[in-house]
């Protein structure tokens, strides 16, 4: 309900609602009013009235219920007519598909002659994995520290030193082994390949059977005479081709057709034409020696289901190479650039192609002849229906090795090479013996200062070093260094506190007295040294926590020898001016054009001792 009240402007009434506050003028028959719920204008007599907004106020929506439509079934008819065009959509896709694959299969088997073969080049054998004096150094260890607890320091250290002097043997011996295990299988192959040249036959017919492996038409080379192959070839059944071929109705849709007896035999025909090509370009390039092949052409004949000759002849390399093979029609000229060829299949008089497939008289073939005679069957029948040789034919890919073959180039364990080759250690003498002031070997070629020779080969692989003194202690370094003679970093620097460097190549392997005298020992591995390491400094110095000089040696000698027995010996100066020494000197030096390593012996040194003889090869002392 609205309350309402006049005031006291003739005809003007005020109405206020919960939808806002209304003024109306006019007589109640005919009133416009205005307020905040919009203008509208009513009309009535009485006590009703009615009234329609002039816009602005809000709105009263209503909402109508939507009218259901029923649902129509399909008739019988509409899902009938779905039913044929899904199945019509399911023979279309099933015809495309056997379109499709009769399609490529024809264009297989009718283009193998496209492919080309790479001719054959002489067999290069890869060499042996390198390997280095850090890996022979790993493996020594390994093998004299198997069984020590990491708290048997004496005894690890002992195995560590015995490792030490093993690696470098163990490194040359595999070395050795494996060169000339490369340098047999180099020798062999190229005795392979002079025989394929050569036309061998067994080189020949074996390098082409393993050619043949992968074809699609079975090939077996049986013999070789002087420059001419003898090939059988194995090709497909006629009847195994398909009974449907693509085509085209006359309206111009695809769709499939029954193949007929003419062109089944001219895809028969094409594909054998292609086979044979491909057989010979690839004979001829896996064979270089061979100029000509003689080829025959079995397959299992239609109207007897057995094999016989359907084609043979005889074709040159320059006739093949000379081609060009790029159309399938290609294939076909097989026949034209062959000589003495003879094929079953002939053309008639109107141009056609015969299409009765018969066996070929090969009675005046006496070596093929003898090669189907030796293939009958057991029942022994005049006819040899070739099932043996069908088989050989068809099975000509070498089987699968049952297990791996052995590498030839297996590295020897450690442990293997030790017990074969290591030598026995000498029993222990009695009694000590007159104590040798050097190791004994052959004489040793003695030097003077600044002299010099060319190392053998064999040194490179190990060059043992002992220097021998007495009357004082003294300490032998090596200087790894450039052409310069200035090492390119401090760890090319050996001597007690750091006994290795270049991965073990250069090392020092310790003091061990000798009766009156001590022996520091070293060994280097000159072929595994680095490019840019050119010289190899030998040198002395006197104890640096005394003050005596190399004049204090009573004796002292250098002592080189390597693994021919081939030794070398030097003894320096003892200068009562000096601290330090380079008693010697290793550096490569080309000769004729070939990289040589050299020795010099030099016996000069530096009052200062062992840090002038640090700084003189670049070695930074603090």
């Amino acid at each position: 309900m609205a309350f309402g009240f006049r005031v006291g402007v003739p005809g003007m009434s005020v109405r206020v609602s919960t939808r806002g506050v209304r003024t109306s003028l006019g007589p109640r028959a005919a009133r416009i009013s205005m307020g905040s719920g919009g203008t509208r204008i009513s009309s009535g007599v009485g006590p009703l009235y009615a009234s329609s907004s002039l816009g602005g106020g809000r709105r009263r929506t209503s909402t109508s219920r939507a009218t259901r439509s029923r649902a129509v079934a399909p008739s019988a008819a509409q899902l009938e007519r779905a039913r044929r065009q899904a199945a019509r959509a399911q023979q279309e896709a099933e015809r495309d598909a056997a379109i499709a694959q009769l399609t490529e299969l024809r264009r297989q088997t009718t283009s193998v002659h496209l492919q080309s073969f790479t001719p054959a080049r002489p067999p290069v054998v890869p060499g042996p994995q390198q390997l280095s004096l850090a890996w022979a150094l790993a493996e020594a260890q390994a093998h004299h520290l198997a069984g020590l607890g990491v708290f048997a320091r004496a005894a690890r250290a002992a195995a560590k030193r015995r490792a030490e002097e093993d690696a470098p043997a163990y490194l040359t011996a595999e070395q050795t082994r494996l060169q000339a295990v490369h340098s047999r299988l180099t020798t062999e192959a190229g005795q392979w390949w002079q025989a394929l040249l050569a036309n061998d036959e067994e080189a020949v017919c074996e390098a082409v059977n393993y050619a043949f492996s992968d074809n699609p038409a079975a090939g077996c080379a049986v013999g070789v005479d002087g420059p001419v192959l003898s090939v059988v070839m194995r090709q497909q059944d006629i009847d195994s081709l398909p009974d449907q071929t693509p085509g085209v109705t006359p309206s111009g849709r695809p769709t499939l057709k029954t193949l007929s007896k003419r062109d089944r035999t001219l895809w028969w025909f094409t594909s054998m034409g292609s086979n044979v090509v491909a057989t010979l370009k690839e004979a001829f390039a896996v064979a270089p020696g061979i100029s000509a092949i003689d080829l025959a052409v079995l397959t299992r004949l239609p109207d007897t289901q057995r094999l016989g000759c359907v084609a043979y002849g005889r074709w040159t390399r320059q006739a093949i190479e000379a081609g060009p093979w790029r159309e399938t029609t290609d294939a076909l000229r097989f026949l034209d650039i062959g000589q003495d060829v003879a094929c079953s299949v002939t053309t008639t008089a109107s141009g056609n192609l015969s299409s009765a497939i018969k066996p070929l008289d090969i009675s005046r073939l006496p070596g093929l002849r003898s090669l189907l005679d030796h293939a009958q069957d057991d029942t022994g029948s005049g006819d040899g229906t070739l099932a043996g040789l069908d088989g050989d034919l068809r099975a000509n890919t070498p089987d699968a090795p049952s297990a791996p073959l052995p590498d030839p180039y297996r590295i020897r364990p450690f442990a293997e090479w030790k017990t074969q080759t290591a030598p026995p250690t000498p029993p222990a003498p009695a009694a000590p013996a007159p104590t040798p002031t050097l190791p004994s070997h052959s004489p040793a070629t003695a030097l003077m200062p600044g002299q010099n020779l060319v190392l053998p080969e064999a040194a490179w692989q190990e060059l043992r070093i002992a220097f021998s003194f007495a009357g004082a202690d003294a300490d032998l370094t090596l200087f790894l260094t450039d052409t310069s003679g200035q090492v390119t970093c401090d760890k090319d620097f050996v001597f007690y506190n750091q006994p290795f460097a270049a991965h073990g190549a250069a090392r020092l392997l310790g003091k061990q007295a000798d009766g009156p005298h001590t022996v520091e020992r070293a060994a280097l591995h000159l072929a595994a040294l680095p490019a840019h390491i050119q010289r190899v400094t030998i040198a002395i110095n006197m104890d640096v926590d005394t003050d005596l000089t190399c004049g204090a040696l009573t004796h002292a000698a250098l002592y080189m020898d390597c693994v021919t027995g081939a030794a070398w010996t030097f003894q320096p100066p003892a200068d009562p001016d000096i601290r330090a020494m380079v008693i010697a000197e290793l550096y490569r030096h080309a000769t004729n054009g070939q990289l040589v390593w050299k020795l010099r012996a030099i016996g000069q040194g530096w009052a200062d001792g062992l840090d002038a003889l640090a700084r003189a090869h670049g070695v930074n002392i603090t």
